[in-house]
């Protein structure tokens, strides 16, 4: 169709220019007649019978172009009802479609402006407007435990008696993480984590006091970051103990906690430098400064004044602050790569008594990529006075009075030893399994000398012992189902090794 409009143009353009050329013709000779002198009849004749022939050739070819054009209109009137006779609708129906889609737009972006509006409002925005993400685990766990433990929602060690069952929300996770702006060429971030275990429910409450416990600060970072560079201070696990072992059961206090691994979060301040190598790989160096708490459990202080008075850690009492380093070889990416990992901690501490004694570790951690999405992963420790990291059997030190001794007592400060290894298997991203196995447990022959009563459990605790299995499902990217087994062995100085099993359900939504 186009090509025959193109054609018939063309066309009418000859006409119009052959018709302008006869006029100008005809005018030429007439001037020329008009204005020429009288010449022979010969010569004259010649030239009127010339002009004549050009004047039939014009003719000729500008009736020839007419009737091309006829055709042409002709064969374009067909073809048009010729598409009419097919498709009568054709044009009906493309501008049904064309309104179709107008509308379509149309919607899309009144359903785009309301969600601009509905972000406008809910957005939420930080006091030096730069970018601030909420996020959280809003997290449901349900326990059997078949004997007696020291915390039925996060147990650490087994006890002769009765089990329990039960469900707590108390392992909720809620974050905050903020970016914001360049500073001396690194970009810098921001985040802080909080759950409800920060208290526990007391005996002889009524079943509504304090249901889910107390707000708890968990983790809490702020760093500048460069390209291989980080300078950073932090509420956080110990740099010499970067891994954690799977779970979404023990929460609160991280899978194996006092059973080899050392998790405390302990304020610290540092730096870490990247190398690069060849390929992926990179080595890291890591340093920071760290006060280490106290393990609650058996030094937590007291005042007899009517004025609450906190009495310093150990740590504190010393005066100077403890010192951490790390060496690592890395490869792949950074939370599922290549990792092997060396690291050395020195604390100095002063007892309430006056008396000094030092914590101190070497450290080894690893993680090792397997075959069909599997890995395998832990650390392992040696050291003495490691009950502020997670270690240690809960305590730095034991002590007895002693009339010989010229302070009064005498002091042991105790060695430890403990590690714990996990293996990964990852089905595909929605299914996975975890097994792990974790000890920790301080020299008999240190704390046998200074054992308490049978109910002194943390202080006369020498080893534990935790094997533990789950299978974690994550149907969607927000939710999580995950069902696991958890065998403790506790066993003090003084008497039998208790053993109990733990079942756990647990289902998580995170946003």
């Amino acid at each position: 169709m186009s090509q025959l409009r193109a054609r018939a143009k063309k066309i009418e353009w000859i006409i119009r220019i052959a018709g302008r050329a006869m006029l100008g013709l005809w005018l030429s000779a007439a001037c020329s007649l008009a204005q020429s002198q009288p010449a022979a009849d010969e010569s004259l004749e010649v030239k009127v019978r010339q002009l004549t022939d050009a004047l039939s050739k014009a003719q000729k070819q500008i009736e020839q172009s007419q009737r091309e054009l006829d055709e042409l209109r002709a064969q374009m009137t067909a073809l048009q009802q010729q598409i009419a006779s097919a498709n009568p609708g054709a044009s009906e129906s493309d501008s049904a479609r064309l309104s179709a889609a107008v509308d379509q737009i149309r919607e899309q972006q009144a359903l785009e402006q309301t969600q601009i509006a509905t972000h406008e409002q809910a957005k939420v925005e930080s006091e030096s407007k730069f970018p601030l993400k909420v996020s959280g685990l809003v997290l449901l766990t349900g326990f059997v435990n078949t004997a007696l433990v020291d915390n039925p929602i996060s147990p650490s060690i087994v006890l002769a008696g009765g089990g329990s069952t039960g469900a707590s929300m108390r392992q909720t996770v809620l974050g905050l993480d903020a970016r914001g702006p360049h500073l001396f060429n690194a970009q810098t971030h921001a985040d802080v984590r909080v759950d409800f275990d920060g208290g526990a429910v007391s005996a002889g409450t009524t079943a509504n006091a304090y249901p889910e416990g107390l707000l708890r600060l968990r983790t809490a970072h702020a760093d500048l970051e460069w390209d291989h560079t980080q300078v950073f201070f932090a509420l956080d696990r110990p740099i010499v103990s970067p891994n954690t072992p799977t779970s979404f059961t023990a929460v609160a206090v991280p899978a194996l906690g006092w059973s080899g691994n050392l998790w405390t979060w302990n304020p610290q301040v540092g730096v870490r430098q990247d190398f690069p190598l060849p390929g992926a790989q990179r080595f890291r160096t890591q340093a920071a400064l760290i006060d280490v708490m106290n393990p609650v459990q058996i030094y937590a202080g007291s005042s007899s004044s009517t004025t609450p008075i906190t009495t310093p850690t150990t740590a504190e009492m010393s005066r100077w602050p403890g010192a951490e380093g790390r060496l690592a070889l890395l490869g792949g990416a950074e939370d599922s790569g290549l990792q092997l990992g060396a690291g050395g901690l020195f604390v100095p501490h002063q007892s309430i008594g006056g008396t000094r004694f030092n914590s101190w570790a070497g450290t080894l951690d690893y993680r090792i990529p397997l075959a069909a999405h599997a890995a395998i992963s832990g650390s392992g420790y040696w050291g003495a006075a490691l009950g502020g990291l997670g270690g240690g059997a809960f305590k730095d030190y034991v002590i007895a009075p002693d009339p010989l001794s010229p302070i009064g007592y005498s002091f042991e400060n105790l060695h430890a030893l403990g590690g714990w290894t996990q293996f990964k298997a990852r089905v595909n991203q929605q299914l996975e399994f975890n097994a792990a196995l974790g000890t920790d447990q301080v020299p008999a022959s240190e704390l046998r000398p200074y054992a308490g009563s049978v109910t002194a459990y943390y202080l006369n605790l020498a080893r534990s012992l935790t094997y533990t299995g789950n299978v974690i499902y994550r149907p969607s990217a927000y939710l999580t189902f995950s069902l696991e087994y958890r065998h403790l062995q506790s066993s003090p100085v003084n008497n039998y090794s208790t053993t109990g099993h733990i079942i756990g359900i647990a289902t998580g939504y995170s946003f």
